[in-house]
């Protein structure tokens, strides 16, 4: 395999190819060629390549674009691209932030795996697959790596909660949340770690912020699963202050999802 140095792709939240630490500058033409290759785990046909990034000439002329964009890409970058008569893949050397940010998520929805800080905090940093770019072959790869970012946070979320590790939690909720505000379940698992620490404050400023939200771009109310989430504060509120007792019997129940016994609850009091 041809040695290419220090190669480092960047798909997250812009597109940047990085030779020894340096900048290189591509055209756009060639830029999108390089992303898609690195959006592909296996080798791509070349007549698929052409008919995808030029799908508005006819085969000849596609074909002619995708051989100019080879021989640009190999002038500044040679052995980036790895190229047979008829497939095309980027070099496995190459690191590409999508695909390590990727097998992180895999890795911390693995249930039996160890949630290292190290990659909840490259998760929750991480932004979506080339975002400024509008082409159709991208919308596909930029959602699942969405969802999957998504479902992996919010996991991350509850085992770290379940696990006594709160401030963990509460940056994995937090980087849910964002990810997508419109979310119920990444609100959810947000709102029950405030309610595990008892900070009843911050869980009713979160769900009234998502409610407004859900009313005004939705014109929605939280489910059922959410407003049951919110029944300690509501009885507390609605109904007086509530003993101390019912207090922390409310809020075993959000952290654990199961009623806590009542010598429990005495003796926490």
């Amino acid at each position: 395999m041809e040695a290419i140095g220090d190669i480092r792709l960047g798909l997250l939240g812009g597109f940047e190819l990085l030779r020894d630490g340096d900048a290189l500058e591509l055209s756009a033409a060639v830029q999108r060629l390089v992303a898609f290759l690195a959006l592909r785990k296996k080798p791509a046909l070349r007549t698929h390549v052409a008919g995808v990034l030029w799908m508005e000439s006819d085969d000849d002329h596609a074909s002619a674009c995708l051989r100019s964009a080879l021989w640009r890409l190999s002038s500044c970058c040679r052995g980036l691209v790895q190229a047979s008569a008829s497939h095309l893949r980027l070099n496995t050397l190459v690191a590409v932030d999508y695909r390590q940010a990727a097998a992180v998520a895999l890795r911390l929805l693995d249930p039996t795996s160890t949630l290292a800080q190290t990659d909840l905090s490259d998760l929750a940093r991480a932004e979506d697959v080339l975002p400024d770019w509008g082409d159709e072959w991208l919308l596909v790869e930029r959602e699942q790596f969405r969802q999957l970012r998504m479902h992996a946070l919010e996991a991350s979320c509850a085992r770290l909660l379940d696990a006594g590790r709160i401030g963990e939690a509460v940056q994995a909720g937090l980087a849910a949340v964002a990810c997508e505000p419109l979310r119920e379940s990444a609100q959810r698992v947000l709102i029950r770690v405030h309610l595990a620490q008892g900070n009843y404050a911050e869980a009713k400023r979160q769900y009234g912020s998502y409610r407004g939200l859900l009313r005004k771009e939705l014109d929605l109310e939280p489910t059922i699963q959410m407003k049951a989430l919110m029944a300690p504060i509501a009885r507390h509120s609605v109904g007086g202050r509530a003993s101390t007792g019912q207090l922390v019997l409310e809020r075993c129940r959000t952290s654990s999802g199961h009623p806590a016994s009542l010598a429990r609850v005495r003796t926490s009091v």
